[in-house]
């Protein structure tokens, strides 16, 4: 069972701006609460017991706020003077965890994905690094994923044009050890491009497709929808 979250709370959210300036991406309201609080009660539900808020952009708001326990569950800080893009970091945060597999979310999107499920597939498959996957109608905000027998074979750049694909949803497991030594300490690097895409070949890089609910909060119409669905949020 999967015990230790990453979650990255880093960005600018320069797309959000005009309706929220003042808080980090991940702490925008959300029927008057932080929308990272929904992510902390999913992660609650499936027993993950210590999370790692990756903070940079006003990491002071969050840290104020969290503290070190939300909901029963210990939290642990990580703060990127520089930007460390995705991949570092993840880096950055995998140095204060301990398990074995650790799960990675953004804290700017939610996909509900059964945690016991994909971790039992993860372990199944011996994968090194898993990506949960969604099908969706219009992918042309995301790059899009081709599969061949579950392994991940081939990363398409995001290219505007309005059809349906199979994305990145942003949830990962990774294998702490396996990340650590394959990867760089105190560099800037993406997950996607730079150990995803370019390992690609030498990794077990598994990818599993759910269709639970998905929602990336990053621009003015997702937020707004997110209102109204967070109501009735199944995890509390």
């Amino acid at each position: 069972m999967l015990k230790e979250a990453i979650i990255l709370a880093g960005g600018f959210g320069t797309r959000l701006q005009s309706v929220v300036s003042n808080v980090p991406k991940p702490m925008a309201p959300v029927n008057h609460e932080p929308f990272l609080n929904y992510v902390f009660d999913y992660l609650k539900h499936y027993q993950i017991t210590h999370v790692v808020l990756s903070t940079g952009y006003l990491s002071d708001k969050i840290i104020d706020y969290y503290k070190s326990e939300y909901n029963g569950i210990n939290i642990s800080y990580t703060k990127e003077v520089e930007p460390l893009g995705t991949g570092g970091g993840i880096r950055l945060a995998m140095e204060k965890c301990n398990k074995k597999d650790i799960l990675i979310l953004n804290g700017d999107s939610f996909f509900d994905v059964n945690l016991n499920r994909y971790y039992h597939q993860h372990t199944s498959f011996h994968s090194d690094c898993s990506l949960a996957l969604r099908k969706v109608d219009n992918a042309s905000r995301y790059g899009t994923i081709k599969l061949g027998n579950g392994f991940i074979k081939h990363f398409k750049e995001k290219d505007l044009i309005e059809q349906p694909g199979l994305i990145n949803g942003g949830v990962y497991i990774l294998n702490r050890e396996l990340y650590l030594n394959k990867t760089p300490a105190n560099q800037a690097f993406s997950i996607e491009k730079d150990f995803f895409e370019k390992r690609i070949n030498e990794l077990n890089l598994l990818g599993f497709e759910y269709d639970g609910y998905f929602i990336d909060i990053g621009i003015p119409e997702d937020y707004k929808k997110a209102q109204d669905d967070f109501k009735g949020f199944k995890y509390r």
